[in-house]
């Protein structure tokens, strides 16, 4: 009997785990070069986080991320434009930002000095 339970609790432990989203740190230039468009490119890829008229709906923690012209900021197009920030999300693994727990915009300097990153645009 003691096994029985033992074993439900460990397959329960880990489905829970399997299931459960792990949170990434995402560093690069953020970017909104038009309305409802943005995305991040880090080292690793290039993240989607909204698309306009996209099916996929808002990204539960968009209003984490500030107004970015409030900081330093490149202006490129009206009122939109690109920052440096880094950011704690979930993603599905592809290239998609699925859920935003954290945003800290930086000095553009700071993604301007990391080699790793490509210019935006």
């Amino acid at each position: 009997m003691r096994y029985r339970i033992a074993a439900a609790v460990m397959i329960a432990a880990l489905v829970v785990a399997a299931n459960a989203q792990a949170a990434e740190t995402r560093c690069g230039w953020i970017e909104n070069p038009t309305p409802a468009n943005w995305w991040l490119e880090d080292a690793e890829n290039t993240w989607t986080i909204l698309t306009q008229g996209d099916d996929a709906g808002e990204v539960e923690g968009m209003e984490l991320i500030s107004d970015i012209s409030e900081h330093d900021y490149v202006r490129t197009n009206g009122n939109y434009g690109y920052a440096c920030a880094c950011m704690s999300v979930e993603t599905d693994g592809e290239d998609r930002i699925t859920r935003i727990l954290s945003f800290r915009q930086l000095k553009l300097a700071k993604c301007r000095a990391d080699k790793a990153l490509k210019f935006p645009g």
